[in-house]
């Protein structure tokens, strides 16, 4: 079998693995959910125990490696999917409670859940009063004072 070098096809994959179709990063979604904030990261390929997070004062870092597949004595004849670390940091606000955050792993997804701390979700406040309450007179009541100016 014969190989002949087209530099035009060598252009197209250096141009395919430098465009944005290959990210070199985490694609995520962030919605809020109730009380918490959801973060779904794409981690297709990962195996969970390469996942790697970590909170340092209000930074949550995501880091993940996808390995090669490639075996001992093998070579690649075409290579688009990505391999190695990814990394990524997300700030965290004020109001978040950092050491209640959870993630779970599944079909390639990686869900995080950051709560929102207790004294930052919204509550109700009692509005108390310091004037005497003044209770409305009943029907047959004799105790009714009434100023009658002479």
């Amino acid at each position: 079998m014969a190989l002949t070098f087209d530099p035009f096809r060598e252009a197209d994959r250096l141009a395919y693995r430098t465009s944005t179709r290959v990210p070199r990063w985490m694609p995520m979604d962030l919605h809020r959910s109730g009380d918490a904030f959801i973060v779904e990261i794409d981690l297709p390929g990962v195996a969970p125990e390469s996942i790697d997070l970590d909170v340092d004062g209000s930074t949550l870092t995501i880091q993940a490696e996808r390995a090669s597949s490639l075996g001992e004595g093998e070579r690649w004849i075409a290579k688009e999917r990505a391999t190695g670390t990814y990394r990524r940091q997300l700030s965290l606000g004020d109001g978040l409670d950092a050491t209640a955050i959870q993630a779970d792993y599944a079909h390639g997804v990686l869900t995080v859940t950051i709560p929102v701390a207790e004294q930052s979700k919204p509550r109700k406040i009692e509005v108390r009063t310091s004037a005497p309450v003044i209770e409305p007179a009943t029907e047959g009541s004799t105790d009714v004072q009434e100023d009658v100016a002479a």
